[in-house]
C-alpha cells in the first residue's frame, strides 16, 4: 500500500475522488498501438504519490553484468546531464516555474506532488563530476546563478543551458573546471506562467541548430488559448543569432531529445495530458517531424479527439500525427538516450528513458529507467527494466529518474531528483565500440574507470 500522511486536505481529496472507476486491465499499454480505453472523467483524478523514503544500505537494481554506484551525491535537485568530450559529467541542478494555481483541484494536486519531492531548494547552477580514474569521481560547482537549467548541449567551443526563461552560452574549452563569468543571452525562451517550465534541450547533428522543448501552460487550455501562445512546441534556434521557428507543435510537454546515431533523426519523450483515467492519456516516445503536429491539445494519440477541448478543431484533429511508440500513461518520461555498444550486446540498441514516476493514479507506475529496443531504426518491442528499485515494497520512493545519458564508455548516466544524486551504471566487463575506441586508446589509463564502485556515497 502506497504510504502517505493523512491530513485533512488529503481527506478531501479522498471524498471528492469517492467512486472514482479504479484502473483498467489495458490490454496492450505499450508499442505503436497501444490499447486506448474508455476515458474516465470525475471530480478530480486519483492522486497518490509515494513517500520518500531512504536508501540505507540498498542501491537500485540493475541487470546481472552491471554495477551501479553514486558519483554525485548531495546536489541541489539535478536534472539534465551531458557527458563532455574527456569524460567529464556536467549536471543541471534546480527546479523552475511559477504558475498560480487553478482551484481547487491545483491546490490538492500541487500538495499531493509535493509529497514525493526532495524538500532540497533548487540549485539554479551546473555541477561538475570529474572521473578519478578508479570509478570515483571529483565534484565541484562549474557554474552558479541560472534560472532552472534543464536542457544542456555542446557544439565545438560553446557550452548551451537552458534556463526556464533563456538559452544562454557559456565560452568552453576542453577540460575546463569553471566557467569564465557570466553566460552570453543568445534567445529568450517563453517563460510567462511556466506551468511546464523545463527546457529540454539537443544539438542538431551538425550543430547548426538547437532544438528546444517549450510544454504548455496547461492540461488542456484551462488558463485559455492567449496562455498557449509559443507553447506546446519544439522550436529549433540558430546556435549562432538566436533566430527561433517553430519546428513541430502539439506536443503538450517535450521533456527530453535525443539524435539517433546513423539518421541525426530527432527523437522525444512527451508528457501527455490528464484527468482522463489512470490509462490515458499514453506518455510517448516519438520521431520529431518537420511541420508535424502531434494533436494537442484537440486530439491524443493521432487522432483521438479530447472532448474537454472547446471550441473543436476537426481541421487541426485530421493533420495529427501518432507517436511512434507509447511508453504507458502517466510514467511522466523526463529523459532520453540513444544506447551504443560499449553499453553491451542486449542494450547495443535502443533508447534508455527515465520515468519520473506517476502522481495521477492510485498505483503508482514509472519510478525507473527503462530500454526500449529498436530494429531496423525503430522502438520494436516492450520496455526492459534498466535501474528500478526506487519503489520500495512498502509503497514509498527512494529515488525519481529524470536525465540520462549514455557515455563512450558504456556507462548509463542518470540524475536523480529525490535522492539528489547522479548514478553511474556501467558494465563489469568493458566492451568497445567505434565511439568508445579512439577515447581508449588515447588515455589506456581510463580503461579501470567501468568497474564501479558498489559502495553509495554517504549522503
Amino acid at each position: 500500500m502506497t504510504a502517505f500522511r493523512s491530513t485533512p486536505l488529503i481527506a478531501l481529496s479522498a471524498l471528492l475522488m469517492a467512486g472514482t472507476a479504479s484502473a483498467a486491465d489495458v490490454e496492450q499499454p505499450y508499442g505503436p498501438n497501444p490499447t486506448l480505453p474508455e476515458p474516465q472523467r470525475g471530480l478530480l483524478p486519483d492522486m497518490t504519490v509515494p513517500e520518500p523514503a531512504e536508501w540505507g544500505d540498498r542501491l537500485p537494481t540493475v541487470p546481472e553484468g552491471y554495477t551501479i554506484s553514486a558519483i554525485g551525491t548531495d546536489l541541489l535537485v539535478p536534472r539534465q546531464t551531458i557527458v563532455l568530450p574527456n569524460g567529464d559529467i556536467l549536471v543541471a541542478e534546480g527546479s523552475g516555474g511559477n504558475a498560480p494555481q487553478l482551484k481547487p483541484k491545483d491546490i490538492i494536486a500541487g500538495y499531493i506532488k509535493d509529497q514525493g519531492n526532495t524538500s532540497v531548494e533548487s540549485g539554479d547552477r551546473l555541477t561538475l563530476l570529474r572521473p578519478n580514474g578508479d570509478g570515483t569521481y571529483e565534484q565541484s560547482i562549474f557554474a552558479e546563478d541560472l534560472n532552472a537549467p534543464y536542457g544542456l548541449a555542446l557544439i565545438d567551443d560553446g557550452l548551451y543551458v537552458a534556463n526556464q526563461d533563456a538559452l544562454v552560452r557559456f565560452d568552453y574549452e576542453e577540460g575546463q573546471a569553471r566557467a569564465n563569468g557570466a553566460p552570453e543571452v543568445i534567445a529568450q525562451l517563453p517563460a510567462e506562467i511556466n506551468h511546464h517550465w523545463t527546457k529540454a534541450m539537443v544539438a542538431s547533428a551538425d550543430g547548426q541548430y538547437l532544438y528546444v522543448g517549450i510544454g504548455s501552460n496547461s492540461n488542456i487550455t484551462e488558463r485559455g488559448m492567449e496562455a498557449e501562445i509559443d507553447r506546446a512546441q519544439v522550436w529549433e534556434i540558430d546556435a549562432e543569432t538566436g533566430a527561433h521557428r517553430p519546428y513541430a507543435t502539439g506536443l503538450r510537454n517535450p521533456t527530453d531529445f535525443a539524435i539517433q546515431p546513423g539518421t541525426d533523426q530527432l527523437w522525444a519523450v512527451v508528457n501527455e495530458r490528464d484527468e482522463l483515467g489512470p490509462d490515458l492519456v499514453p506518455d510517448y516516445l516519438t520521431s520529431v517531424q518537420e511541420g508535424g503536429f502531434y494533436g494537442w491539445p484537440y486530439s491524443y494519440w493521432g487522432q483521438n479527439v479530447d472532448p474537454r477541448v472547446k471550441p473543436e478543431n476537426p481541421e487541426k484533429v485530421e493533420s495529427a500525427i501518432a507517436p511512434d511508440y507509447s511508453l504507458s500513461s502517466h510514467v511522466a518520461p523526463l529523459g532520453v538516450a540513444f544506447s551504443n555498444e560499449a553499453v553491451g550486446e542486449e542494450y547495443a540498441d535502443g533508447v534508455f528513458v527515465g520515468e519520473h514516476g506517476s502522481w495521477n493514479r492510485a498505483d503508482p507506475v514509472g519510478y525507473k529507467v527503462v530500454f526500449i529496443p529498436f530494429e531496423n531504426g525503430a522502438p520494436a518491442g516492450d520496455p526492459i527494466d534498466f535501474v528500478s528499485g526506487f519503489l520500495s515494497d512498502e509503497g514509498n520512493a527512494r529515488g525519481r529518474p529524470v536525465g540520462v545519458s549514455v557515455a563512450p564508455d558504456g556507462a548509463v548516466i542518470v540524475a536523480d531528483d529525490l535522492t539528489n544524486v547522479v548514478w553511474r551504471v556501467a558494465p563489469d566487463t568493458p566492451q568497445e565500440s567505434e565511439a568508445s575506441a579512439p577515447a581508449q586508446e588515447e588515455t589506456p589509463e581510463e580503461s579501470d574507470d567501468a568497474q564501479a564502485s558498489t559502495s553509495p556515497t554517504s549522503e
